[in-house]
């Protein structure tokens, strides 16, 4: 009598593509794609978009431009298209102009929120212009406006903002007095600092200002410009672009040369330690584009994306990173898990808390704004696309790939949470031509 076993196979270990089929654990993924690992177990898969405005963000010129800057301030969405910044609310009303005359774009603007005098404001750098901070009642004001500061990056440390990224200084570090707006001197707390790399982005974490350069990573420690002092990380590795910089579950996360890296720091001075987290994916990481690098983390399911969509590709190939921190359901440790995106082309993003629950945007190359974890289709221009998810499971051997066995039946359980059109696929004897298929 042939004897029956089940064989169970728990969904979790993410994608896996530096494994052969033999050494990977139930349950990892050859494909998951549009799914998500789920903190709560198993994979899930994405929620799609709608238009945040039904109204496409105006631009300056006729020719088409991509939104170079979504940020959330003050109930709106701040939008940056053509050399001009919009800001606009939910639904179909227009979009009010609110600063322009910012260059032609050639990079993502960047932002930070402060509050130095009670009421809150946002400073804004493009690469092309001098900083602009506005306020809650929108009201504008030009960082050294009688001066040339085309900043790149901007962080808040110490109450001082720092900027970074000037064309003709890359390797220099400005800082305004505390808690000033526009005021660089040195008799007031302001000044400069110089390291011996490209400066590529700027990132508060705990009690360091991190300064990310092409091939070297330094921190700045102190209060004033009395103590503040700068030390190296590392000079072995940079980062290639700051807009993979996020902070998410105690670490920083960053794009390096090598793959996704994190800083983590301890509670012990000094002690920092690098490490890459994404081995199991090189092969993504191998075909990262430096075209457009944007990146988010979506905090209540402590997931970071990653976008690097290419200019002249289409929305269909346009391509994602999701890494998500979790336990891993075949170890038992926690470590990240990851799967790929695609058919959401982002080209710039934001996600902040407002109102008690989180908001993640992202503006488009189609010239507007839509809200992600939204719906169950990616929101086009003028339609919309159903999202096709797909899970490979690695060729299950249930214990000996030596043995020839019997499948009697499979039964797939899982919670739909809307509906659902599943297919379940099967290939035997490792999809053999000379084998017939179901």
């Amino acid at each position: 009598m042939a004897q029956v076993q089940p064989s169970v196979v728990s969904l979790g270990g993410g994608l896996i593509l530096n494994k052969d089929v033999f050494s990977m654990s139930p349950g990892e993924a050859l494909q998951l794609q549009n799914f998500e690992p789920d903190i709560e177990g198993g994979y899930k898969k994405i929620l799609g978009t709608e238009k945040f405005n039904s109204n496409i963000v105006p631009q300056v010129s006729a020719s088409s431009e991509r939104v170079v800057f979504t940020a959330i301030f003050n109930d709106v969405v701040l939008a940056g298209r053509g050399g001009s910044i919009h800001r606009g609310s939910a639904g179909s009303g227009s979009w009010t102009s609110t600063i322009t005359s910012l260059g032609t774009p050639t990079q993502n603007y960047e932002h930070r929120l402060f509050n130095f005098d009670g009421t809150d404001k946002i400073v804004i750098t493009t690469g092309t212009s001098n900083p602009q901070i506005l306020n809650t009642s929108f009201s504008t004001s030009v960082v050294n406006a009688t001066g040339t500061s085309n900043f790149k990056f901007v962080e808040i440390f110490k109450n001082h903002i720092f900027f970074a990224g000037k064309p003709t200084a890359e390797q220099e570090l400005s800082f305004m007095g505390p808690f000033q707006t526009n005021d660089f001197t040195s008799g007031n707390g302001g000044g400069t600092i110089k390291v011996d790399t490209k400066i590529v982005g700027l990132k508060v974490f705990r009690d360091a200002l991190f300064i990310f350069g092409e091939d070297k990573i330094f921190k700045l420690v102190g209060n004033t410009d009395a103590d503040f002092a700068i030390a190296p990380v590392t000079r072995k590795i940079g980062c290639i672009d700051g807009g993979s910089i996020q902070e998410l579950g105690g670490d920083i996360i960053y794009l390096a040369p090598d793959g996704l890296r994190t800083v983590a720091g301890t509670e012990r001075i000094g002690d920092v330690e690098l490490g890459t987290i994404s081995k199991q994916i090189q092969q993504r990481i191998d075909d990262i584009t430096t075209d457009n690098i944007s990146s988010l983390v979506i905090r209540k399911k402590s997931q970071y994306r990653l976008f690097y969509p290419t200019t002249s590709g289409g929305e269909d190939s346009a391509r994602a990173i999701i890494a998500v921190i979790k336990v891993n359901t075949n170890t038992g440790q926690l470590g990240y898990e990851y799967a790929d995106m695609i058919g959401l082309k982002a080209s710039s993003t934001d996600s902040e808390f407002t109102g008690g629950s989180e908001t993640v945007v992202s503006g488009g190359y189609d010239g507007y704004v839509y809200l992600q974890e939204s719906g169950n289709n990616f929101a086009r221009a003028s339609t919309t696309t159903s999202i096709k998810g797909r899970y490979r499971s690695p060729d299950l051997t249930m214990g000996d790939p030596g043995i020839r066995k019997n499948m009697q039946r499979v039964i797939a359980n899982y919670t739909n949470e809307g509906t659902v059109d599943a297919s379940l696929q099967l290939r035997y004897d490792f999809d053999a031509n000379t084998t017939p298929q179901p």
